[in-house]
């Protein structure tokens, strides 16, 4: 019985053995590990930068097309005004008042038409 039962605690230790050598066999080096891990996040940081990339560039156009259009309409607004002044000017030259404005000017509006208000 002795017999049976050391060949038992033998082939038990053998197993857990057995079994702990297969675990640490199939397992990968650590260092092959990170390096994959590092692959992976460089794949990724380089995607990323290039999409940054793109949305600075489209960001860069929708830019450039809202100066080009701001600076149309400050021509617009000023080309008014100088017609608006030589409206005036001709008036007062046939001795005729021009009507006040409806309003006052906004306090928001003044300092973008300072050429306009005295």
């Amino acid at each position: 019985m002795l017999t049976a039962l050391s060949a038992l605690a033998v082939a038990t230790v053998t197993a857990v053995g057995g079994v702990a050598t297969a675990v640490v066999g199939r397992r990968q080096p650590r260092g092959q590990r990170r390096r994959d891990d590092f692959a992976a996040v460089t794949d990724r940081m380089e995607r990323e930068i290039t999409r940054q990339g793109e949305r600075i560039d489209e960001l860069e156009e929708d830019a450039e097309r809202d100066r080009a259009r701001i600076t149309a309409q400050d021509f617009a607004i000023r080309y008014l005004a100088g017609w608006a002044r030589s409206l005036v000017g001709y008036m007062r030259s046939q001795q005729l008042e021009p009507p006040p404005p409806p309003q006052p000017v906004p306090d928001e509006v003044r300092p973008y038409l300072h050429d306009i208000t005295s």
